[in-house]
């Protein structure tokens, strides 16, 4: 699968408990072709929000459900509680194929880097040489990585899964001092550089 979206919304404080159950509901009415990654809520970082990921047979299935949701009433069953929401569309690093659904988490960091305007190409080339050393069994696996074809560009996204904050910690520590991260010629290509921590909804295939 290489086509993918992320949905992500922010809520009124103290309403993500009652937003979750019609969330679910509302993402079964997803029709042919649409198929639900994860589902997480913010733990560390920017508060009360929940972020989607789906990913896609072909693009005519994306489109299609978009103008599914946009077009109804209350796309999500949630719009009592949104104060926000954004959609980001992504295609996936083609040497990195996503973890299959399961528990992996419970904590997923979903690290998003904006880029200069020619830092996608070098960017997956240095990627292309060192990830399967970072995820290989001495370190940690990645859930997957994601390059923006929407909104603003270059830009990408990647996905991590850890037993535990610890875990994050000594983990990444340990690659850079080992030299197998990041990769390399990475720095020069980034403008910015966001962080957040999910943990999984209930009804979220990857926990």
């Amino acid at each position: 699968m290489k086509l993918f979206e992320l949905l992500t919304f922010t809520l009124r404080v103290r309403t993500v408990p009652e937003a979750l159950p019609r969330l679910e509901q509302s993402l079964q009415e997803a029709g042919e072709g649409v198929h639900l990654m994860g589902c997480w809520v913010s733990e560390i970082g920017s508060q009360n929000r929940i972020a989607v990921l789906r990913g896609f047979d072909d693009a005519e299935s994306r489109e299609r459900e978009r103008e599914r949701y946009l077009l109804a009433a209350d796309g999500f069953g949630i719009g009592a509680f949104v104060l926000g929401q954004q959609v980001d569309d992504y295609s996936a690093f083609a040497f990195i194929e996503p973890l299959p659904p399961g528990v992996h988490g419970p904590f997923y960091e979903l690290r998003e880097y904006n880029l200069v305007p020619s830092g996608l190409a070098p960017t997956l080339q240095g990627w292309g040489k060192a990830v399967a050393r970072r995820t290989g069994a001495d370190y940690s696996p990645v859930y997957a990585a994601l390059y923006a074809t929407s909104g603003q560009i270059p830009r990408y996204l990647h996905i991590w899964p850890y037993s535990s904050l610890e875990q994050r910690l000594e983990v990444r520590t340990r690659a850079v001092a080992d030299g197998a991260w990041p990769p390399e010629n990475s720095a020069p290509q980034l403008l910015q550089m966001h962080s957040t921590v999910y943990l999984p909804a209930p009804f979220s295939p990857l926990r």
